[in-house]
């Protein structure tokens, strides 16, 4: 079962996307999947591209910090291989609701992170101008985080990244998951 993050390419697609931050019915929407995965005994593969949970009012009044919550406590009980790759943009809680997995991977120029270096800046030092400084305290990039021992691998991307050449990309990606499900296989899921 694959369940992703869209951010959209062009304007009008990122508008009809809402930037690839999800509302509470899509974490929903993302739990029945990896139900009905665990059912059929499918593994998960999950790829997060995502600024956070969409913000919103209504969002709020309709449960987006219950349906991440629940989404984190579900994913932690899966009976099936689950590998989840930051693909882009790893951040908040918007990512975690579908980051739990056995292999956390993240693409050689991804970041993953509680809050934007422009917001941590902006909470820190009142300025987002400082959201460099920011961003290397936080240690938002993939070899930080896996020196910390908080993703599994890092996958290398094409010479000026992914969107470089997507082939090329799709064949370390795809390297990089059939190990990862070779493995998960053969050990005892949770």
């Amino acid at each position: 079962m694959i369940i992703g993050h869209q951010k959209g390419r062009e304007t009008k697609e990122k508008i009809r996307r809402n930037f690839g931050m999800p509302a509470p019915e899509g974490y929903r929407k993302a739990l029945r999947l990896m139900e009905m995965a665990e059912r059929f005994n499918m593994p998960i593969i999950t790829f997060i591209d995502t600024p956070g949970a969409y913000p919103g009012v209504g969002a709020e009044e309709r449960g987006q910090s219950e349906a991440i919550a629940r989404n984190l406590r579900e994913m932690s009980r899966l009976n099936v291989p689950v590998i989840c790759t930051v693909i882009g943009e790893g951040g908040s809680g918007g990512a975690l609701a579908i980051g739990v997995g056995d292999k956390v991977n993240m693409l050689q120029y991804s970041t993953y992170s509680v809050i934007s270096p422009e917001g941590c800046a902006s909470i820190l030092w009142k300025s987002a101008d400082k959201a460099p400084l920011a961003a290397e305290a936080m240690g938002i990039i993939a070899p930080r985080l896996k020196e910390l021992k908080l993703i599994d691998s890092i996958i290398p991307e094409p010479l000026g990244g992914a969107h470089r050449n997507p082939e090329a990309m799709a064949a370390s990606l795809k390297a990089q998951l059939l190990e990862d499900l070779s493995r998960s296989r053969c050990v005892k899921h949770r």
